[in-house]
């Protein structure tokens, strides 16, 4: 991969998005390295929690407008399904992703930050839905997911005046769930990734799959999805390891995930 960097450290996969000529804009190549890095994370199993960041000044500073520019409809619909579809991969993936947001986040930055399961910010972090500015509405879910974590009128004021904000703005409207000095961001995002890893997995990706689909429907429904999980949970021999650790007053020598 040319546009991504990826390598594993304490069952953690660190995907950096490396294009910082460009802000780390997203083009065509670099949606298609980051959709292989994230199913390379998802199918090794050596990899419990996945953060992804970017390098220089940018997290990501949108999509690629030198690709946009000349696009028809028909093709900007394209390119539209296909960050919806990679984004979509992030936020239903089996395992926890993590944002590490390290500066400019704008347009399909910001939409990439809301698709990870939590938000890590720099200090010196901007998010923000600018598209209106060019012209165009957000097209890799910030419409959907923007509403659903902030609420719809501040969803509407954000994305109808393109504005941007700072890390703290979107700490307090719950965009991001820390904020850290610059330096200290990826420390942050992997002492993170550490607590979850050192969890049991499977309660992890089933506690993820059931919030997932339980936002999407009423309660009775995600009621039932939370039970499933819990039921599938009792399957588990590190349920059955935690427990009698517990119930023995006895210190659990780790999970084996199974």
């Amino acid at each position: 991969m040319s546009n991504i960097l990826y390598e594993v450290k304490d069952h953690i996969a660190l995907i950096t998005i490396n294009r910082p000529e460009s802000m780390n804009a997203l083009n065509t190549a670099t949606m298609k390295e980051l959709d292989a890095a994230i199913t390379r994370g998802e199918e090794d199993d050596d990899v419990y929690v996945m953060i992804i960041t970017g390098t220089g000044k940018a997290f990501v500073a949108g999509a690629d407008i030198s690709q946009m520019k000349d696009l028809t409809s028909m093709e900007a619909k394209v390119f539209g399904e296909m960050g919806n579809r990679v984004f979509s991969r992030i936020e239903n993936n089996i395992k926890p992703v993590i944002a590490a947001v390290n500066g400019y986040a704008l347009g399909g930055g910001c939409e990439l930050a809301m698709a990870c399961d939590i938000c890590v910010a720099a200090e010196n972090a901007r998010f923000g839905q600018v598209e209106v500015q060019l012209g165009i509405i957000p097209g890799f879910g910030g419409t959907q997911r923007l509403p659903r974590i902030v609420g719809t009128s501040k969803a509407k004021e954000l994305i109808f005046t393109g504005a941007t904000i700072d890390a703290q703005e979107a700490y307090r409207i719950n965009m991001v769930g820390k904020v850290v000095p610059a330096d200290k961001l990826l420390e942050a995002a992997f002492e993170l990734a550490r607590k979850i890893a050192s969890n049991a997995q499977m309660a992890v990706r089933q506690s993820k799959s059931a919030i997932n689909k339980g936002m999407q429907c009423d309660i009775r429904t995600a009621t039932s999805f939370e039970t499933e999980a819990f039921a599938i949970c009792f399957s588990t021999q590190d349920q059955k390891d935690a427990m009698g650790a517990f119930l023995e007053k006895r210190k659990l020598d780790g999970f084996k995930n199974k």
